[in-house]
């Protein structure tokens, strides 16, 4: 999916079953879950938890080896039957073939010429596998008595799926069989590679996915051999970390939002072919058609017979590619990087700057980004930039001022700078945090080279904007015409 960057990843447990009484592995996940449960640890501290319930985990996964269900034969040898029971269901397989794009993994190739904006796929209801679906499920019973499934769809779906693929008579099985038998999620990640992430931004987002994930499975684990709604479930006699390990990539990466059959909410969903797409800069092409209850995708550009079919999947950064899709796309048009700034409530004129921010609808403190396109910085992070760097006389005039209420109003436009000072200032400040954040990363990799770029951004928009104002111009729009070559 998307152009990666590939990480080492662990198999799913192969070989005999390791010997382990139940109650030996409930005293495990008990532990765990506990563990998981706990408060937060301090600041500083989240490493060495993330490393106890790691150590935790891998107990357990040693001692389940061997306990996970798979299929013989490799994805790809189940494409073939994908496509013909997508075809016998009602979905369109005439316009493309799944294909393998060598570092992209499998994706659809063109059949045949396909122009911008036409009809190319459309999946019917009745092969999605929804939360809906898992209700009426054999999953069904203990959805209805537990409050952390019928809040979390995501952990629905992943159930969903697990029973599903246990179930030999399943009608997703043609689908089950040619996902992934592993991710490049961080779920996946050797703790040395999660070592590298420790001077990044992802960081925090990657230890509370592994800890989330990790309790949930303790969780279900606990719920599955006890709860009296469980006891029907095929995953009474197998349930392994792996196992749901598997199955919340598959969910987190391909999940998507569609209306319920009757319209009234939406819900979450995993669509067969669809999800075959990999990414690529551009517009949302995907609806879903309810009228005829079925999900909808046009071409997002005209397409050669051999091509391959991209789609866009969101406006996501590389670390949330990274964190929820397991790859990084080197030309994301919206990567963005996040930096926290805040009003300290021991500055003199915190009172007045938290007023102003207040009346603009801005937190005193709160957590922005910094774009790698132009313009660099939303029109709420220059609002809060302006008030930051504003004098006491400035401060004033915006809440006591002749027109301060439309002043007010004006904050984030581009066009109507406070001051030639207090654009000097912001930039400049703005300037100095983001080499001080540049300075914290430790390494050299992909991950410097876009917060490189996103700085010398910043800092470009910044002289060419005080150069703006140094030739006198009466309105900040100048700055907006300026091309910054990249």
């Amino acid at each position: 999916m998307g152009k990666k960057s590939r990480v080492k990843t662990q198999k799913s447990g192969t070989g005999a079953t390791a010997a382990v009484s139940p109650k030996e592995m409930m005293n495990l996940i008990s532990e765990l879950l506990q563990k998981c449960s706990s408060a937060a640890p301090s600041p500083g501290k989240e490493w060495e938890e993330y490393v106890q319930i790691r150590a935790l985990v891998e107990k357990i996964r040693k001692k389940q080896k061997g306990m996970s269900v798979s299929f013989e034969g490799t994805r790809e040898d189940f494409f073939s039957e994908l496509m013909t029971w997508g075809a016998e269901c009602g979905a369109s397989c005439d316009c493309f073939e799944i294909s393998n794009f060598a570092d992209e993994g499998y994706g659809l190739k063109a059949a045949r010429d396909i122009k911008a904006e036409e009809l190319f796929l459309w999946i019917p209801r009745k092969m999605l596998m929804t939360v809906e679906s898992a209700k009426d499920s054999v999953l069904g019973p203990l959805y209805s008595q537990d409050r952390i499934l019928q809040a979390m769809g995501n952990v629905t779906l992943a159930l969903h799926l697990l029973c599903e693929r246990s179930n030999p008579s399943s009608p997703w099985l043609p689908y089950i069989k040619t996902l992934p038998a592993d991710y490049d999620t961080p779920l996946y990640f050797e703790e040395e590679e999660v070592r590298h992430l420790l001077a990044t931004q992802a960081i925090q987002d990657v230890l509370s996915q592994y800890k989330n994930t990790a309790r949930q499975y303790a969780y279900f684990y606990k719920v599955i051999q006890t709860h009296p709604n469980a006891s029907k479930l095929p995953l009474k006699d197998a349930f392994t970390f792996d196992d749901y390990r598997w199955a919340v990539s598959s969910v987190m990466t391909r999940q998507n939002q569609i209306p319920t059959a009757d319209g009234s909410r939406v819900t979450l969903a995993l669509i067969p072919l669809w999800d075959m797409c990999n990414h690529t800069n551009g517009l949302i092409t995907t609806g879903y058609n309810l009228e005829d209850d079925r999900c909808e995708c046009v071409a997002l550009k005209d397409y050669k017979e051999g091509e391959q079919i991209y789609i866009f999947y969101g406006t996501r950064s590389n670390a949330e590619f990274v964190i929820h899709n397991g790859f990084f796309f080197e030309d994301n048009a919206h990567d963005r990087v996040k930096i926290k700034l805040g009003v300290s409530k021991s500055e003199r004129l915190y009172a007045m700057k938290a007023e102003v921010l207040a009346r603009a609808g801005i937190p005193a403190s709160s957590i922005f980004a910094l774009h790698c396109s132009e313009p660099p910085i939303s029109a709420q992070l220059l609002a809060f930039l302006r008030v930051f760097c504003m004098t006491e006389e400035e401060l004033r005039d915006y809440l006591v001022g002749d027109h301060a209420i439309n002043k007010i109003f004006t904050l984030g436009n581009t066009e109507f700078p406070v001051s030639w000072e207090n654009e000097i200032k912001l930039w400049t400040f703005l300037e100095t945090r983001a080499a001080l954040l540049l300075k914290t990363y430790k390494t050299s990799s992909e991950v410097l080279e876009e917060w490189q770029t996103i700085f010398e951004l910043s800092h470009r928009f910044y002289k060419t904007s005080l150069n703006s104002l140094k030739m006198g111009a009466g309105r900040y729009s100048s700055v907006m015409q300026v091309r910054i070559a990249k």
